[in-house]
Parts: structure tokens; sequence; C-alpha cells
């Protein structure tokens, strides 16, 4: 019971302090607002364009100048966090020394390089801002004649001791005795086999799990960490520096020569192509004769293919003229002269087209000529 009393007391206690702490928080969101509501009202009313009079440059920077000029204001936002408690779990490496008990042979090339560490001083270039003054002053050096007064000609006096010696090298041959024969010595690398005593046999060292029984009081009290006090810091006013624009003569001579780069022509290889040879390989087969026989594994039995020629019969068009009967018409004699030539005009067309006549048969081209002629209707 008396945990539970307990546990009741702290969740409580934990709401209220949670309740708490979003009431500050949007408070401290409140005093912000406000803050950046009372910057906008002075940004439109124009207070940051007033520059006063500077009483420089032949005139006053009272918000005015020879050219139009924008300026662009940053707002400068500042986040605070709440500092939360919370658990930290630390990886902490340590050695683990296990025992090896048998002998270990390590090899060590001869001669061994031995690595020996001399600490020199290393230069580590480390960037420090540098306040600069603002406005800050500009050198230039012009360079300029500075006449020195030379008495020309005049005298120069060099000292040399009398008499003076002179050194002369000469040449002399020297001769070394060498003994004949001379022995030439020679380094001829052998491998050397060293015996290492090795005891037999030799005891060797099983591990072998068994289980240890640690008591433990059950149950045991177990540390609940409670909640406490933190105190949070109020918002504090931070300086932000803003940047005043001025304007800055540089004296330069006018006019100056401007160097300019005049094209200039480059002599450039256009490449031709040129025929070349190509050697391509070809591979030939050569037969080379064996004096052996050579025997060849073969399937039996085995399937021969053969190509047997098959008669296909391929149908080819061939033009069949059919006779198709055409009606004449024969018309009466008691016509008109009129009638009689449209209706020998109308016979001739006929004749020419071929076809049925009572008097002729089949009409043809020419007074009774041949079949099938002309086209068919």
């Amino acid at each position: 019971m008396k945990m539970k009393m307990q546990l009741a007391l702290v969740a409580v206690l934990a709401v209220c302090q949670l309740a708490q702490a979003e009431s500050k928080d949007n408070k401290s969101i409140q005093e912000s607002s406000a803050d950046s509501q009372t910057e906008k009202k002075t940004e439109k009313r124009g207070l940051h364009h007033s520059y006063g009079d500077f009483g420089g440059y032949g005139g006053s920077y009272g918000g005015s100048w020879d050219h139009p000029h924008e300026e662009h204001v940053k707002t400068v936002t500042i986040e605070k966090k709440i500092p939360v408690p919370y658990e930290v779990t630390k990886h902490v490496p340590y050695l683990v020394e296990k025992p090896v008990p048998y002998e270990v042979k390590v090899g060590v090339p001869q001669p061994y390089t031995v690595e020996k560490h001399v600490p020199y001083p290393v230069k580590v270039f480390v960037k420090v801002p540098v306040h600069v003054p603002q406005p800050y002053t500009v050198e230039k050096k012009i360079p300029y004649e500075v006449k020195v007064p030379v008495d020309k000609p005049y005298e120069v006096k060099v000292y040399v001791p009398q008499p003076y010696t002179v050194e002369k090298h000469v040449p002399v041959h020297v001769k070394v005795p060498v003994p004949q024969p001379y022995t030439v010595e020679k380094h001829v690398p052998y491998p050397v086999k060293v015996k290492i005593p090795v005891p037999a046999p030799y005891p060797v060292e099983k591990p072998v799990p068994y289980e240890v029984k640690v008591p433990v009081d059950r149950p045991y009290p177990v540390h609940v960490p409670k909640p406490y006090p933190v105190t949070v810091e109020k918002p504090y006013p931070v300086p932000v520096d803003k940047p005043v624009p001025y304007e800055v003569k540089v004296p330069v001579d006018k006019p100056y020569p401007v160097p300019v780069e005049k094209p200039y022509p480059v002599p450039y290889k256009v490449h031709v192509p040129q025929p070349y040879t190509v050697h391509k390989h070809v591979p030939v087969p050569v037969e080379k004769p064996v004096p052996y026989p050579v025997k060849v594994p073969v399937d039996k039995p085995y399937f021969v293919e053969k190509h047997v020629p098959v008669p296909v019969e391929k149908e080819v068009p061939v033009p069949v003229k059919v006779p198709v009967p055409v009606p004449v018409h024969v018309h009466h004699q008691h016509h008109t002269h009129h009638d009689h030539h449209t209706h020998h005009e109308h016979t001739h067309s006929h004749s020419h087209e071929g076809g049925f006549e009572p008097s002729s048969g089949y009409g043809g081209g020419d007074e009774g000529g041949s079949y099938g002629e002309h086209s068919y209707h």
C-alpha cells in the first residue's frame, strides 16, 4: 500500500511540473511575438532609414542619396531550449587478458627495425577573428624617382698585397700497391636451422565451465530517481550588430589606359585523313601430314543426312480469254438522213469493240476481223 501511495504522489507531482513548464513556454512565446511586432512597427515607420547628418562628403545622409539605395534588413531569431535530464549509457572499453598455456612462436626478422618516436614541433594555423575598424584606411604606394648626387667619374681604389703568391696545381701520379692476386669476399646467404627444445608431453590446461551461485536478497531495494526542480532562465537582451552602409571614395586617375587584348592569328593544323595499310589476320587452315594413323571415335550407328530433291508444282498465272456476247441494235431504213448517219456511227463504233453481229458472226476490229483484240465488256 505504501508503494502504491508513493507512486501516485510521484505521478501527481510530474503532471503539475509539466503544466508549469507549458505555461512558462507560452509566456516566452507571447513575449517574443510582442518583440517581433514592435520591430515590425519601427520598420514600417521608416526609422531605420534616417541616418542623420554625418557632416561630410558635401551633404547629409538624412535618408536621401544621389542614387536610390535599398537596404535588406535581416531578422535574428533566437531559439532557447529547456534542458531535460536523460540517461546516458557510456561504453567504457577495458582490457581482457586471456592466459595462453602454451608457447607461442613469434617470428622476428633479423635484423629487425627499431622505430623511435621523435617529437617535433608542428605549426597549426588557427583562424582568429580580427576586428577591423570601419572605415579603414587604404594605403597606396606611388613610386617616384629620388635623385642622389654622384661625382662622375669617381676613383675606386682596390688594395692588392705586394708581392702576392700564385699557387699552381701540378698533378702528381701516385702508385698504390695492389697485391696480385687479391682476395674478393662475397657474401653468400644460407639458411641456418636452430633447434628449439620442446618438452614432450607438455601440459595443456582446458577450462571447464561450472555453475557459480551468487546469493541475491529477494526482494531488494531499487533506487527510483525523484523529480527535482529545474531553474529556467528568463530571456535576456542580446546585442545585434547591424551594418550601416556608407560611401567610400577611392581616388582613381581619369582617364587611365586599359590594355585591350587584340585578336591574333593562331596556327592550327587541320587533320587530313590519309590512306594507310590495314593488316587483317585471316586464319588459314594448314594441313599437316602425320606419319601415323589417327583413330577418330565415331558413334555407331550414326545418322547420315542426304538432300533429296523433290519436285514442287508452282502455279503460273496464264491469261484466258473468254468470249462475251454484246447485243447490237439494228435500226429501220425509213429514218431521216441524220438518223442514218448516227446509226452508221453507232454500228461503226460497235464493230471496233467486237461482238456478235448477224452478218459477220464474231465482229472484230477491221471489217469482220478477229476476236478478242480489245477489252471485254
